[in-house]
């Protein structure tokens, strides 16, 4: 995948739409210092422009492979464009998610968002409560970011509380 094109791309579209994003997935977690290979790219962005980014990318070619109201899933036949997903996010979610990114990551000739290792944790416990295959891939992550200096430790424990996995975090702690 050449994915200084495809960021290119995709972050040229959503800056003229306006919208705050940031990425996440992988090149997030790259950020905070855990390197890992990948294959796709994974975006956070407002949902109110998510109907016009999937006609912006079935315009490029991309599949949309799946489109609900909080994710899209795109897949390109050029295996250099590859696969793209986003989270959308509205409220005040998407206020306290863009209000404050944690860092940037410099990709091709771009410096973009990185969230908050705080929101990046509450992004892994969702996807674990949704999908428990997940757990083993996402709690190691987890480790990771709780490891970041300054994590608002507080913040990251009611994360896992309001999903019902406090046992998650006290596993976690532990193991630090």
């Amino acid at each position: 995948m050449d994915f200084a094109r495809v960021i290119d791309a995709v972050a040229g579209f959503l800056e003229r739409e306006n919208v705050p994003f940031a990425l996440v997935g992988a090149f997030a977690l790259h950020a905070y210092g855990l390197s890992r290979a990948t294959s796709d790219l994974d975006f956070v962005t407002e949902s109110d422009v998510r109907e016009r980014l999937i006609a912006f990318l079935e315009s490029l070619g991309y599949e949309t492979l799946h489109a609900s109201s909080g994710y899209s899933n795109h897949l390109h036949p050029n295996a250099a464009k590859g696969r793209l997903d986003f989270i959308y996010v509205a409220g005040e979610t998407s206020r306290r998610l863009f209000s404050a990114p944690g860092t940037t990551l410099r990709l091709g000739g771009r410096e973009l968002p990185v969230p908050r290792a705080e929101h990046l944790v509450a992004m892994k416990v969702h996807a674990m409560k949704s999908d428990p295959e997940r757990v083993f891939q996402d709690m190691a992550d987890i480790r990771v970011l709780l490891r970041v200096p300054g994590i608002d430790q507080d913040e990251v424990r009611g994360y896992f509380e309001r999903a019902g996995m406090e046992d998650r975090y006290i596993e976690l702690k532990r193991s630090l």
